[in-house]
């Protein structure tokens, strides 16, 4: 019975580990690449300058921003604190975005 036991708690911990990487990888790619979309269309907008010279900037950082998410992902202490992390992130810079829209009325 002993055996039972442990070969249930096993298979348990198996589909954790699973369900637990697959949010992380989940995270890191889509959301990571959405969250970095957000920040590069807010910081291209609240940056100074140029439209031309905010948008190359916004993109640039926004290539390390979707680089850190993805090692974000990976280096949180679960799954659903880097999801959430992430969505949170993406809130944010959706939010600043749609107030500067909101704020100067043209896109």
């Amino acid at each position: 019975m002993t055996a039972t036991t442990g070969s249930k708690g096993t298979a348990a911990d198996a589909w954790k580990r699973r369900g637990d990487m697959t949010l992380r990888i989940v995270a890191a790619v889509p959301l990571g690449y959405a969250v970095a979309s957000l920040w590069a269309m807010a910081l291209a907008r609240l940056l100074p300058g140029d439209r031309a010279e905010a948008t190359v900037a916004a993109t640039l950082v926004a290539f390390a921003l979707c680089a850190g998410a993805a090692m974000w992902a990976f280096a949180a202490r679960s799954g659903w604190r880097a999801f959430w992390t992430l969505v949170v992130a993406g809130a944010i810079a959706g939010g600043l975005t749609w107030l500067s829209i909101m704020g100067s009325g043209r896109l």
